[in-house]
């Protein structure tokens, strides 16, 4: 989290871009919300979960920004006086395992260009996954439980909360379709 913070002035408001549940439920105070566009990655169930939306033996996927594309999200302004603890409950949540590696990005936002904290993939961690089927995610998606609950209500709430600020997200858009069907019964 310090090296994250290394060029911060005490005195300066931080941007966090969020992209997945820190739409839905971000878990911190900001003082202003923007819906933001990053250049160069893209939202991907490319994250094994296998703490809070899955276990080891049935790991669930979560959101991560892969290389590639762009990605429509949120950009929230923190206050200086509120970066220090916002940063460190960040930190636990967002960094327990290295996944991800946090970057300071440029957002373009309605009213301009934000640097803002980002959690992009570590594509060199244990964790990371990329190109599966339709097919195989709609299978990890509907039966992957975690600690924090069922992998579909994470992938659903992240769609709702998407749907909700107007962000377009065709690939998500497809696997909620997919979710949705109904799921043929063994003879």
């Amino acid at each position: 989290m310090l090296d994250a913070l290394a060029g911060w002035n005490d005195d300066e408001d931080v941007w966090i871009y969020g992209y997945g549940s820190l739409i839905w439920r971000p878990e911190f105070q900001f003082a202003e919300q923007r819906a933001a566009l990053l250049h160069g990655y893209h939202r991907a169930l490319c994250l094994w979960s296998r703490v809070n939306r899955g276990t080891p033996d049935k790991p669930g996927l979560v959101f991560g920004l892969d290389v590639g594309g762009s990605c429509r999200g949120m950009a929230y302004r923190i206050q200086a006086n509120e970066v220090p603890s916002t940063m460190e409950a960040l930190w636990r949540r967002e960094m327990p395992s290295g996944a991800y590696i946090p970057r300071w990005l440029k957002c373009r936002t309605e009213h301009g260009i934000v640097s803002a904290l980002t959690f992009t993939m570590n594509r060199y961690t244990d964790a990371y996954v990329r190109d599966l089927p339709v097919d195989q995610l709609v299978d990890i998606v509907r039966n992957a439980h975690g600690s924090y609950g069922p992998c579909i209500e994470y992938v659903l709430e992240t769609a709702r909360a998407l749907k909700q600020s107007n962000i377009q997200d065709n690939r998500l858009q497809l696997l909620v379709r997919e979710l949705h069907k109904p799921t043929s019964a063994a003879p």
